[in-house]
């Protein structure tokens, strides 16, 4: 288990718009890597109890991603998007759709995250920015809360494995 982990906190900063704040003991260029290369991402995105069952991505301004998750009793859900910006180690924005079938034509969410390095951490915010507020009302009821502190908590571990 790590040594440190810290608060994350979620909160709603508008009727479309979810604001997570973290602090993790480790490099900007480290947390990075960890959100966009999909070796780093199967080993700790979403709850324990959550894999990455596959993993899509082409990373580079305008390439796609999907990402599979396979939840403890074999069933399957998806998110897919876009990369709309990359700048290394301090920011990333990238669209996100959760693939649901009964909203096929669901617009994107907005995501953009930044990354503040000082004294060998790394302040995470990210901007969720959702089409309607009832799209980012299901987001928040779908339990995404839980799932990033878990999976935040397991980036903890990687990112003291990778330093």
């Amino acid at each position: 288990m790590t040594k440190t982990s810290h608060p994350m906190t979620l909160t709603l900063a508008s009727d479309r718009e979810i604001l997570v704040t973290r602090v993790f003991d480790a490099p900007a260029r480290l947390i990075f890597e960890a959100h966009t290369q999909c070796e780093h991402l199967k080993r700790w995105i979403g709850p324990r109890s959550v894999t990455l069952a596959r993993c899509d991505n082409d990373f580079r301004p305008g390439g796609a991603y999907r990402f599979v998750y396979r939840n403890a009793d074999g069933s399957e859900f998806a998110f897919h998007g876009e990369y709309r910006e990359i700048v290394p180690y301090t920011r990333l924005v990238t669209t996100e759709v959760y693939e649901m079938e009964e909203y096929p034509d669901m617009e994107p969410a907005i995501n953009t995250m930044t990354l503040e390095e000082r004294d060998g951490q790394t302040l995470m915010t990210l901007s969720m920015l959702y089409p309607t507020p009832e799209a980012r009302d299901g987001a928040v009821q779908s339990g995404m809360e839980h799932g990033m502190r878990e999976g935040y908590e397991r980036l903890d571990e990687l990112a003291e494995a990778m330093a």
